[in-house]
């Protein structure tokens, strides 16, 4: 009974573990340099959209993941208005093979911040007074894939910290 008991327990020591900690705003920034003047134009915007993750260890298992957004909107050739939301989380991960470790970091955890990050950015610029941006979903997995490929291509090799 107790061999049991301890292969159950050994068992569960060794077994993956993922778990969401906190979701928080890391840093916010809004510029809108040509205001008032830009609410006066006709409104025919272009949105240049950036984004980025970045990650790095804690103690114990534990991993910040932190999404970054970058929006650049301009009216003609005049930038109407500049923001950026670093989106980030604590994420507890255990156990995992080097390859699920950096898919889950990579991928994974930017897909769960995303929807927080896009309200974020939303919310920014209406109180901009602009309009709505609402960003279509991005596929994280398809992105990492890209890089991965990119790597290859390039002799590198994907680490995970």
């Amino acid at each position: 009974m107790t061999d049991q008991q301890n292969t159950a327990a050994g068992e569960e020591e060794t077994a993956p573990q993922f778990s969401l900690q906190r979701i928080y705003v890391r840093d916010l920034s809004f510029e809108a340099p040509k205001s008032p003047a830009i609410f006066r134009q006709q409104w025919e915007p272009s949105v240049g959209l950036d984004l980025n993750t970045r990650q790095k260890p804690l103690e114990n298992d534990f991993h910040e993941v932190v999404l970054t957004l970058s929006v650049t909107v301009k009216n003609g050739d005049e930038v109407a208005f500049i923001a950026e939301v670093q989106q980030a989380g604590i994420f507890l991960i255990k156990n995992l093979d080097d390859a699920s470790m950096s898919h889950t970091l990579g991928a994974f955890c930017p897909n769960i911040l995303f929807p927080y990050a896009r309200e974020a950015l939303d919310s920014l610029v209406t109180r901009g007074s602009f309009p709505a941006l609402m960003l279509a979903p991005v596929n994280f997995d398809a992105l990492y894939a890209q890089e991965l490929q990119r790597m290859q291509a390039a002799g590198e090799t994907p680490t995970v910290q």
